[in-house]
């Protein structure tokens, strides 16, 4: 087997543990695609090396400290020492392929927990056993509810000191109710994790010094929560059945086998969550774990998905069948600055083997495939086939971006593309070298195209370019990523508000233009009214009037070309213009002299004085406002809108004690207002905004903008 690391000798510095890398290749009801949810740092990334070890996928743990684990591969993440993309790490358990998508946990880098929602057909929420339940905690929650993701609950560092899984546990089950269900739960001596009570099987077991979990009798201070939990965990195995509620209440018991039965039934269903513990660090729990994944969470073998066949306008169910018409979604892109491009894909019906000839419905494009590699965070490896419901990697596909469907030419299928949360947050950006301006757009274009969160816009009507994104942090994070990658320079500053001028009242002026320089001179007179048209989606309407040919017909056009160049940089502060109305009654001409340069700047010169004396104002874009808060925050949120001038219209209660609060508020107040948001909420805030009209600025911000942008009003440069 082929094998080597993405971003070729650029990588080759990293310190990754060793990666034993032989994949074989699994059918459909072998694998389970799993997402690391959580918290950032409630320790996701370090479970997924303690998989990784005990599998025998690497020779030694890895360690976030260190720079050395198998997800955080990138510089970034080195540096940072947190998760920034998803990273599949291929766990071969026991005839078993588990596909674990380790996810980042903090909030801007949300987009790539949402790709891995789309691939994964189950979650384990990693919850730290000091912290607790923290926010990252409930929205990992919130989106396996939106998913109707099966998952499970990982108390991670249950070796350390105050960590404490009862205390977790009953924060769970104040939140979700009953359908917490502990399946083991630690034996704790000298405030020491030494071993853990199996709730199923009603057994204790304490690992030995070579990591082996050895049976042991229950100690008898974990009696009273084995009672505790197995009674719920029967009450809930009887609720799966009507048969199995008359046996429970008639006093019988179940047997083992039945029991797992129902739990997987339960389990699969989300009616049931189980809740296990384990330190990542030191190994323990792990296997258990990875046991429990195997007998609870759903294989794709049998889970419904449909598409739609393009030909025949039809519904396709792939139902991850192997027997069927070969199809695919591209879920994730890695885009390398040396080695290129590897789009990741999920094998929906079918079995996709190298050298089938696949086409992209998308952007009709047929092509062969060539190699076909499973992925391990920045190692690959080649493999012949992949089945349905398996994930792989197909290197160099140009055209092909996130939310393709690859299928064949003579049964094209198009699947949904991954829901992705849409960015609100905008930096703007300028090149610290302008020669490097070609450098800074490509490289932007191959940023974006593995993170759909981020978005690269040229505003020329505001003349700037701008960086969105769902946070500052992550805007950060691409601008650290141009200068150790790609090596080029980029400043971040706030956008421009994109303010326009306009007039209130009218005005009558003459625009007169002569310049005499020996020959022929130069030589146009106009006299124009100004007032508002009422039409705040143009400009400017222009209007001529003219009676006796005071200004020739030939001259018009020059004169509204004046006119087009005057509204683009208002006279007021150098913002475009909008809803004015010019009249043209009069003039004068020299049959010499008169030409369109001299009428187009007479037009100039009589808009900015007409514009001037007719009451001008500057208008500022008023953004509809959506905020989304748990009831606690609602007083903080609104008393901060208020300081921004905005006008809460209402609010709306949600599931879950939420409310939507919606507002009105001016665009300049918005800068920063994700990352305040969620310093106000700790992190529970969620937002969303569209522009909804202009209306004209206070006094204070105009005064204010205009004394600002003073220089700007002659200055052809970009501003």
């Amino acid at each position: 087997m082929e094998g080597f690391s993405l971003g070729g000798a650029a990588l080759s510095k990293y310190t990754t543990a060793e990666v034993v890398f032989l994949m074989k290749v699994y059918t459909t009801d072998k694998i389970r695609n799993i997402v690391l949810m959580g918290h950032g740092g409630s320790g996701k990334t370090s479970l997924a090396e303690a998989m990784a070890k005990l599998s025998g996928l690497t020779t030694r743990l890895g360690k976030i400290d260190d720079g050395n684990t198998i997800s955080d591969y990138d510089k970034e993440e080195q540096k940072r020492k947190f998760s920034i993309g998803t990273s599949v790490i291929p766990i071969q358990w026991e005839g078993n392929k588990l596909n674990i998508l380790d996810s980042p946990g903090y909030f801007d880098f949300v987009g790539e927990v949402e790709e891995a929602l789309s691939a994964a057909a189950s979650a384990i929420i990693v919850v730290n056993g000091k912290s607790g339940i923290e926010t990252g905690t409930t929205k990992a929650w919130e989106m396996c509810e939106k998913y109707n993701l099966p998952r499970m609950i990982y108390v991670s560092n249950m070796d350390i000191d105050n960590a404490s899984f009862k205390n977790v546990l009953e924060e769970f089950t104040n939140l979700y109710g009953k359908k917490i269900a502990p399946f083991h739960f630690p034996i704790r001596e000298n405030e020491k994790l030494v071993g853990y009570v199996n709730v199923i099987a009603e057994k204790a077991f304490k690992w030995n010094d070579k990591g082996e979990a050895v049976e042991c009798d229950i100690p008898e201070y974990s009696k009273e929560n084995l009672g505790i939990y197995r009674d719920a965990l029967m009450e809930a195995v009887a609720e799966t059945s009507e048969e199995f509620m008359d046996r429970y209440f008639g006093g019988e018991s179940f047997s083992d086998a039945e029991i797992r039965s129902a739990l997987r039934s339960s389990v699969i269903d989300g009616s049931i969550v189980p809740i296990t513990m384990g330190s990542s660090t030191l190994v323990q729990g792990v296997y258990t774990l990875m046991e429990d994944c195997v007998k609870y969470l759903p294989s794709p073998e049998g889970r419904k998905l449909a598409g739609i066949n393009v030909t025949t306008n039809e519904i396709f169910e792939a139902d991850y069948d192997f027997s069927k018409q070969k199809s695919a979604l591209v879920w994730k892109t890695i885009v390398d600055p040396f080695i290129g491009k590897y789009s990741l894909f999920k094998v929906n019906s079918g079995v996709i083997k190298a050298g089938d000839t696949l086409y992209n419905e998308d952007k009709a494009v047929e092509f062969k495939v060539g190699k076909i590699y499973v992925l391990c965070g920045n190692k690959s490896e080649e493999v012949p086939e992949i089945h349905a419901g398996d994930i792989g990697a197909l290197a160099k596909l140009d055209k092909t971006k996130t939310g393709d469907t690859l299928s064949t030419k003579a049964f094209p299928i198009r699947y949904s593309r991954p829901q992705i949360s849409t960015p609100y947050t905008a930096m703007r950006y300028r090149p610290v070298n302008k020669s490097d301006v070609d450098k800074i757009s490509q490289a932007l274009a191959k940023i974006c195209a593995e993170d759909l969160t981020l978005k690269n816009v040229n505003d020329a009507e505001n003349r700037q370019t701008l960086i969105y994104g769902i946070g500052e942090q992550q805007i950060e994070v691409v601008k650290s990523r141009l200068e150790n990658e790609y090596k080029v320079a980029i400043e971040l500053s706030a956008p421009k508000v994109a303010y326009r001028e306009t007039i209130r009242g009218k005005s009558d002026v003459q625009g007169r233009y002569k310049k005499q320089t020996g020959g022929h001179g130069q030589f146009g007179d106009v006299k124009m009214k100004f007032e508002p048209s009422g039409d705040m989606e143009q400009a400017y309407i222009f209007e001529e009037q003219v009676v006796g040919g005071a200004v020739p017909k030939n001259f018009f056009p020059a004169v509204e070309k004046g006119l087009a160049e005057s509204v683009q940089k208002g006279p007021l502060a150098a913002y475009p213009v909008v809803g004015v109305k010019a009249i043209l009654y009069d003039g004068s001409y020299h049959p010499v002299d008169s030409s369109e340069q001299s009428f187009k700047t007479a037009a100039r010169m009589a808009f900015k004085d007409g514009f001037m004396k007719a009451g001008p104002i500057l208008l500022e874009p008023i953004e509809s406002l959506r905020v989304t808060v748990p009831d606690k925050f609602t007083g903080d949120v609104m008393g901060d809108l208020n300081k921004r001038r905005g006008r809460v219209l209402g609010m709306n209660p949600t599931d879950h004690g939420k409310q939507i609060i919606e507002a009105e508020v001016p665009q300049s107040s918005l800068y920063g207002y994700g990352t305040d948001l969620r310093s106000m909420t700790g992190g529970t805030g969620d937002f969303e905004y569209e522009f909804n009209r202009y209306e004209p600025a206070p006094s204070d911000v105009q005064a204010k903008e205009i004394e600002a942008r003073k220089d700007k009003i002659d200055d052809d440069s970009e501003d």
